[in-house]
Protein backbone atom coordinates (compact mmCIF):
# COMPACT_ATOMS: atom_id res chain seq x y z
CA UNK A 1 0.00 0.00 0.00
CA UNK A 2 1.54 3.60 -0.75
CA UNK A 3 0.50 6.12 2.00
CA UNK A 4 -0.15 8.99 -0.15
CA UNK A 5 0.64 12.65 1.79
CA UNK A 6 -1.08 16.11 0.14
CA UNK A 7 -0.36 19.06 0.80
CA UNK A 8 -3.12 21.68 -0.69
CA UNK A 9 -5.95 19.07 0.05
CA UNK A 10 -8.58 22.17 0.44
CA UNK A 11 -8.18 23.47 -2.79
CA UNK A 12 -8.94 21.66 -5.99
CA UNK A 13 -6.30 19.94 -7.19
CA UNK A 14 -5.97 18.79 -3.72
CA UNK A 15 -9.57 17.49 -3.76
CA UNK A 16 -9.53 16.33 -7.16
CA UNK A 17 -6.69 14.01 -5.81
CA UNK A 18 -8.87 12.65 -2.94
CA UNK A 19 -11.72 11.97 -4.77
CA UNK A 20 -9.51 9.70 -7.49
CA UNK A 21 -7.43 7.89 -4.43
CA UNK A 22 -10.46 7.25 -2.73
CA UNK A 23 -10.80 4.64 -5.95
CA UNK A 24 -7.48 3.85 -5.83
CA UNK A 25 -6.53 -0.20 -4.65
CA UNK A 26 -3.02 0.11 -3.80
CA UNK A 27 -2.88 3.69 -2.15
CA UNK A 28 -4.41 5.21 0.90
CA UNK A 29 -4.70 9.30 2.07
CA UNK A 30 -2.56 8.90 5.07
CA UNK A 31 -1.42 12.90 5.28
CA UNK A 32 -3.30 16.01 4.45
CA UNK A 33 -1.88 18.76 4.98
CA UNK A 34 -3.12 22.56 5.17
CA UNK A 35 -2.49 26.33 6.15
CA UNK A 36 -6.08 27.04 6.42
CA UNK A 37 -8.10 24.08 7.79
CA UNK A 38 -5.53 22.44 10.58
CA UNK A 39 -7.19 20.31 13.07
CA UNK A 40 -10.45 20.55 11.32
CA UNK A 41 -12.28 17.53 9.27
CA UNK A 42 -11.54 17.47 5.74
CA UNK A 43 -15.24 17.27 5.24
CA UNK A 44 -15.39 21.01 7.07
CA UNK A 45 -13.37 22.76 3.90
CA UNK A 46 -15.04 19.77 1.08
CA UNK A 47 -18.59 18.44 2.23
CA UNK A 48 -18.21 15.56 -0.08
CA UNK A 49 -15.15 13.94 2.29
CA UNK A 50 -17.80 14.26 5.78
CA UNK A 51 -17.41 10.50 5.44
CA UNK A 52 -14.09 10.28 5.80
CA UNK A 53 -12.00 10.19 9.03
CA UNK A 54 -9.26 12.30 8.45
CA UNK A 55 -8.06 15.23 9.47
CA UNK A 56 -6.15 18.44 8.07
CA UNK A 57 -2.36 18.49 9.79
CA UNK A 58 -0.06 21.72 10.01
CA UNK A 59 2.24 21.33 7.42
CA UNK A 60 5.70 19.64 8.89
CA UNK A 61 8.24 17.71 7.05
CA UNK A 62 8.37 15.10 10.28
CA UNK A 63 5.21 14.11 10.10
CA UNK A 64 5.19 13.79 6.44
CA UNK A 65 8.38 11.57 6.44
CA UNK A 66 6.85 9.65 9.14
CA UNK A 67 3.45 9.07 7.44
CA UNK A 68 4.20 8.94 3.86
CA UNK A 69 6.00 7.27 0.93
CA UNK A 70 4.49 9.36 -1.91
CA UNK A 71 3.94 13.33 -0.93
CA UNK A 72 2.00 15.48 -3.65
CA UNK A 73 2.26 19.34 -3.11
CA UNK A 74 -0.50 21.13 -5.28
CA UNK A 75 0.44 24.61 -3.90
CA UNK A 76 1.36 28.10 -5.48
CA UNK A 77 4.84 28.39 -6.77
CA UNK A 78 7.67 29.11 -4.06
CA UNK A 79 5.17 26.14 -2.02
CA UNK A 80 7.20 23.09 -2.95
CA UNK A 81 10.74 24.43 -3.37
CA UNK A 82 10.75 25.24 0.51
CA UNK A 83 10.21 21.97 1.70
CA UNK A 84 11.57 19.33 -0.69
CA UNK A 85 15.20 18.88 -0.05
CA UNK A 86 13.87 17.47 3.74
CA UNK A 87 11.08 15.54 2.38
CA UNK A 88 13.15 13.81 -0.44
CA UNK A 89 16.22 13.41 1.97
CA UNK A 90 13.43 11.52 4.44
CA UNK A 91 12.97 8.74 1.49
CA UNK A 92 9.88 10.27 0.19
CA UNK A 93 8.39 10.28 -3.27
CA UNK A 94 7.50 14.12 -4.43
CA UNK A 95 5.68 14.90 -7.27
CA UNK A 96 4.63 18.86 -7.41
CA UNK A 97 1.43 19.64 -9.07
CA UNK A 98 2.73 23.17 -9.39
CA UNK A 99 5.56 25.17 -10.82
CA UNK A 100 8.58 24.90 -9.00
CA UNK A 101 10.32 22.20 -10.90
CA UNK A 102 8.99 22.24 -14.76
CA UNK A 103 11.86 24.21 -15.71
CA UNK A 104 15.07 22.55 -16.68
CA UNK A 105 16.81 26.16 -16.76
CA UNK A 106 15.86 27.83 -13.12
CA UNK A 107 16.45 31.72 -14.52
CA UNK A 108 13.63 31.11 -17.09
CA UNK A 109 11.65 30.37 -13.75
CA UNK A 110 12.60 33.31 -12.00
CA UNK A 111 12.45 35.35 -15.26
CA UNK A 112 8.97 34.54 -15.26
CA UNK A 113 7.16 33.78 -12.12
CA UNK A 114 9.61 36.36 -10.04
CA UNK A 115 10.87 34.85 -7.43
CA UNK A 116 14.50 33.37 -6.40
CA UNK A 117 14.58 29.68 -6.91
CA UNK A 118 16.22 28.37 -3.83
CA UNK A 119 16.89 24.04 -5.04
CA UNK A 120 18.13 24.87 -8.59
CA UNK A 121 20.06 21.62 -8.29
CA UNK A 122 16.69 19.33 -7.52
CA UNK A 123 15.30 21.25 -10.91
CA UNK A 124 18.43 19.28 -12.42
CA UNK A 125 17.27 15.97 -11.08
CA UNK A 126 13.64 16.34 -11.64
CA UNK A 127 11.63 14.75 -14.60
CA UNK A 128 9.29 16.11 -15.86
CA UNK A 129 5.75 14.49 -15.40
CA UNK A 130 4.30 14.12 -18.82
CA UNK A 131 3.78 10.41 -18.86
CA UNK A 132 3.41 9.75 -22.68
CA UNK A 133 6.86 11.11 -23.50
CA UNK A 134 9.17 10.17 -20.14
CA UNK A 135 7.76 7.53 -19.18
CA UNK A 136 10.95 5.81 -18.50
CA UNK A 137 12.51 8.76 -16.90
CA UNK A 138 9.71 8.66 -14.31
CA UNK A 139 9.96 5.24 -13.54
CA UNK A 140 13.37 5.88 -11.83
CA UNK A 141 12.98 9.36 -10.24
CA UNK A 142 12.52 11.05 -6.93
CA UNK A 143 10.76 14.28 -7.57
CA UNK A 144 8.57 14.72 -10.74
CA UNK A 145 7.36 17.88 -11.61
CA UNK A 146 3.22 17.72 -13.14
CA UNK A 147 2.78 19.43 -16.26
CA UNK A 148 0.27 22.51 -16.29
CA UNK A 149 -3.04 22.06 -18.14
CA UNK A 150 -2.54 23.93 -20.75
CA UNK A 151 0.97 22.22 -21.41
CA UNK A 152 -0.70 18.88 -21.25
CA UNK A 153 -3.04 19.15 -23.70
CA UNK A 154 -0.70 21.57 -26.60
CA UNK A 155 2.27 19.24 -25.77
CA UNK A 156 0.88 16.09 -26.62
CA UNK A 157 -1.40 17.48 -30.01
CA UNK A 158 2.33 18.65 -31.10
CA UNK A 159 4.47 15.92 -30.43
CA UNK A 160 4.18 13.44 -33.56
CA UNK A 161 4.41 16.08 -35.49
CA UNK A 162 7.48 17.77 -33.84
CA UNK A 163 9.24 14.20 -33.35
CA UNK A 164 9.03 13.62 -37.36
CA UNK A 165 9.98 17.38 -38.29
CA UNK A 166 7.02 17.74 -39.97
CA UNK A 167 5.94 21.77 -39.09
CA UNK A 168 7.62 24.72 -39.97
CA UNK A 169 8.83 26.05 -36.42
CA UNK A 170 7.80 29.56 -37.12
CA UNK A 171 4.16 29.27 -37.83
CA UNK A 172 2.50 27.44 -34.41
CA UNK A 173 -0.16 28.92 -32.72
CA UNK A 174 -2.72 27.57 -30.00
CA UNK A 175 -5.69 29.30 -28.90
CA UNK A 176 -7.04 27.30 -25.84
CA UNK A 177 -9.66 27.68 -23.77
CA UNK A 178 -10.10 26.86 -19.90
CA UNK A 179 -12.98 26.15 -17.28
CA UNK A 180 -12.34 28.43 -14.29
CA UNK A 181 -11.57 25.83 -12.39
CA UNK A 182 -8.21 26.33 -13.51
CA UNK A 183 -7.77 29.82 -11.31
CA UNK A 184 -8.11 27.88 -8.09
CA UNK A 185 -10.19 27.81 -5.56
CA UNK A 186 -9.06 31.35 -4.17
CA UNK A 187 -11.76 33.94 -5.11
CA UNK A 188 -10.61 36.91 -7.56
CA UNK A 189 -12.90 39.30 -9.48
CA UNK A 190 -12.67 37.90 -13.00
CA UNK A 191 -13.83 34.80 -11.83
CA UNK A 192 -17.14 35.92 -10.15
CA UNK A 193 -20.15 33.77 -11.46
CA UNK A 194 -21.79 37.81 -12.45
CA UNK A 195 -18.67 38.24 -14.52
CA UNK A 196 -17.75 34.72 -16.12
CA UNK A 197 -20.72 33.43 -16.95
CA UNK A 198 -22.57 33.91 -20.47
CA UNK A 199 -19.23 35.55 -21.44
CA UNK A 200 -15.93 34.42 -22.82
CA UNK A 201 -12.66 36.69 -22.81
CA UNK A 202 -8.84 36.16 -23.38
CA UNK A 203 -6.26 37.03 -21.00
CA UNK A 204 -2.74 36.46 -20.39
CA UNK A 205 -1.96 37.26 -24.28
CA UNK A 206 1.71 37.20 -25.01
CA UNK A 207 3.05 36.50 -21.20
CA UNK A 208 1.06 33.52 -19.90
CA UNK A 209 3.29 31.95 -17.53
CA UNK A 210 2.82 28.47 -19.52
CA UNK A 211 4.22 29.43 -22.55
CA UNK A 212 7.50 28.63 -21.17
CA UNK A 213 6.99 25.88 -20.28
CA UNK A 214 5.24 24.52 -23.09
CA UNK A 215 8.00 25.64 -24.98
CA UNK A 216 10.69 24.00 -23.51
CA UNK A 217 9.09 20.44 -24.16
CA UNK A 218 8.31 21.51 -27.75
CA UNK A 219 11.51 22.60 -28.08
CA UNK A 220 13.14 19.22 -26.89
CA UNK A 221 10.56 17.73 -28.93
CA UNK A 222 12.12 19.12 -32.62
CA UNK A 223 15.83 19.36 -31.15
CA UNK A 224 15.74 23.04 -31.45
CA UNK A 225 14.59 26.21 -30.17
CA UNK A 226 10.48 26.48 -31.18
CA UNK A 227 8.23 29.21 -30.38
CA UNK A 228 4.89 29.20 -30.55
CA UNK A 229 2.11 31.96 -30.17
CA UNK A 230 -0.77 31.19 -27.43
CA UNK A 231 -3.66 33.19 -26.56
CA UNK A 232 -5.55 31.08 -23.12
CA UNK A 233 -9.02 32.15 -22.94
CA UNK A 234 -11.25 31.91 -19.55
CA UNK A 235 -14.86 30.35 -20.67
CA UNK A 236 -18.08 30.38 -18.51
CA UNK A 237 -17.48 26.11 -17.30
CA UNK A 238 -15.90 24.34 -14.75
CA UNK A 239 -13.62 22.24 -16.03
CA UNK A 240 -12.31 21.13 -19.13
CA UNK A 241 -9.99 21.97 -21.56
CA UNK A 242 -9.68 22.71 -25.21
CA UNK A 243 -6.65 23.70 -27.65
CA UNK A 244 -7.19 24.57 -31.47
CA UNK A 245 -3.24 24.65 -32.53
CA UNK A 246 -2.07 25.13 -35.91
CA UNK A 247 0.69 25.61 -37.87
CA UNK A 248 2.29 25.04 -41.60
CA UNK A 249 3.11 21.85 -42.97
CA UNK A 250 7.12 21.39 -44.34
CA UNK A 251 6.76 18.31 -45.91
CA UNK A 252 3.86 16.35 -48.29
CA UNK A 253 1.67 14.66 -46.60
CA UNK A 254 -2.08 14.02 -46.33
CA UNK A 255 -4.18 13.10 -43.29
CA UNK A 256 -4.56 9.58 -43.65
CA UNK A 257 -0.86 9.42 -43.07
CA UNK A 258 -0.94 12.06 -40.15
CA UNK A 259 -4.02 10.14 -38.85
CA UNK A 260 -1.75 7.05 -39.23
CA UNK A 261 1.22 8.71 -37.80
CA UNK A 262 -0.38 9.82 -34.28
CA UNK A 263 -2.02 6.48 -33.75
CA UNK A 264 1.53 4.83 -34.16
CA UNK A 265 2.87 7.66 -31.53
CA UNK A 266 -0.01 6.75 -29.04
CA UNK A 267 -0.28 3.38 -29.77
CA UNK A 268 0.67 2.57 -26.03
CA UNK A 269 -0.74 5.59 -24.06
CA UNK A 270 -3.60 4.58 -22.75
CA UNK A 271 -5.19 8.09 -21.86
CA UNK A 272 -4.60 9.21 -25.39
CA UNK A 273 -7.90 8.95 -27.64
CA UNK A 274 -6.89 9.79 -31.13
CA UNK A 275 -10.37 10.50 -33.08
CA UNK A 276 -10.71 9.15 -36.58
CA UNK A 277 -14.10 10.58 -36.65
CA UNK A 278 -15.77 13.31 -35.11
CA UNK A 279 -14.29 16.29 -33.29
CA UNK A 280 -13.43 15.77 -28.94
CA UNK A 281 -15.18 17.58 -26.76
CA UNK A 282 -14.67 18.60 -22.86
CA UNK A 283 -18.07 16.71 -22.44
CA UNK A 284 -16.54 13.54 -23.22
CA UNK A 285 -13.48 13.91 -20.78
CA UNK A 286 -14.62 15.51 -17.80
CA UNK A 287 -13.59 13.57 -14.48
CA UNK A 288 -10.96 11.61 -16.13
CA UNK A 289 -7.66 11.05 -17.49
CA UNK A 290 -7.84 10.91 -20.65
CA UNK A 291 -6.64 13.43 -23.47
CA UNK A 292 -8.88 13.27 -26.89
CA UNK A 293 -7.50 14.61 -29.70
CA UNK A 294 -8.22 15.11 -33.93
CA UNK A 295 -6.43 16.85 -36.71
CA UNK A 296 -7.99 18.00 -39.80
CA UNK A 297 -5.17 19.46 -43.23
CA UNK A 298 -6.01 22.16 -45.07
CA UNK A 299 -4.57 21.40 -48.11
CA UNK A 300 -5.08 25.05 -49.86
CA UNK A 301 -3.25 26.46 -47.03
CA UNK A 302 -0.62 23.56 -46.37
CA UNK A 303 -1.61 23.54 -42.66
CA UNK A 304 -2.51 20.99 -39.94
CA UNK A 305 -5.30 22.15 -37.50
CA UNK A 306 -5.30 19.79 -34.25
CA UNK A 307 -8.07 19.68 -31.39
CA UNK A 308 -6.75 18.57 -28.23
CA UNK A 309 -8.97 18.30 -24.93
CA UNK A 310 -8.43 17.88 -21.58
CA UNK A 311 -10.37 17.68 -18.15
CA UNK A 312 -8.19 20.97 -16.06
CA UNK A 313 -7.89 18.38 -12.92
CA UNK A 314 -8.15 15.57 -14.61
CA UNK A 315 -5.06 14.89 -17.20
CA UNK A 316 -4.16 18.12 -16.37
CA UNK A 317 -3.42 17.98 -12.66
CA UNK A 318 -4.61 15.45 -10.20
CA UNK A 319 -5.26 12.64 -12.75
CA UNK A 320 -1.89 13.30 -14.37
CA UNK A 321 -0.25 13.24 -10.86
CA UNK A 322 -1.59 9.88 -9.74
CA UNK A 323 -0.41 8.37 -13.10
CA UNK A 324 3.19 9.77 -12.21
CA UNK A 325 2.64 8.36 -9.13
CA UNK A 326 1.50 4.61 -10.61
CA UNK A 327 4.73 5.05 -12.18
CA UNK A 328 6.69 5.72 -9.69
CA UNK A 329 5.76 2.48 -7.34
CA UNK A 330 5.75 0.15 -10.23
CA UNK A 331 1.72 0.04 -10.39
CA UNK A 332 -0.07 -0.55 -13.43
CA UNK A 333 0.04 3.13 -15.01
CA UNK A 334 -4.12 2.99 -15.31
CA UNK A 335 -4.58 2.15 -11.67
CA UNK A 336 -7.05 4.17 -10.31
CA UNK A 337 -7.35 6.55 -13.62
CA UNK A 338 -10.44 3.84 -15.02
CA UNK A 339 -13.17 5.93 -14.30
CA UNK A 340 -15.35 7.15 -17.51
CA UNK A 341 -16.43 10.61 -17.67
CA UNK A 342 -19.47 12.03 -15.73
CA UNK A 343 -22.47 12.69 -17.65
CA UNK A 344 -24.82 14.19 -18.49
Amino acid sequence: MIRVGIIGASGYAGRELIRLLLNHPFAKVTYAGSRTYVGEPLGKATPAFRHLDLKSSEINTEMIKENCDCLFTAVPHGGCMALAEEVLAGGVKLIDLGTDFRFRDVKIYEEWYGIEHVCPELSKTAVYGLCELYKEQIKGADLVANPGCYPTSIILGLAPLLSKGYLDLASIVSDSMSGVSGAGATAKPMYHYPECTENLRAYGLISHRHRPEIEQELSALAGQETMLTFTPHLVPMTRGIHSTISGKLVVDVNESELFDLYQDFYADAYFVRVLTEGNPETKAVYGTNFCDMTLRVDPRMRRVVILSVIDNLGKGAAGQAIQNMNLLFGRPETEGLLSTALLP
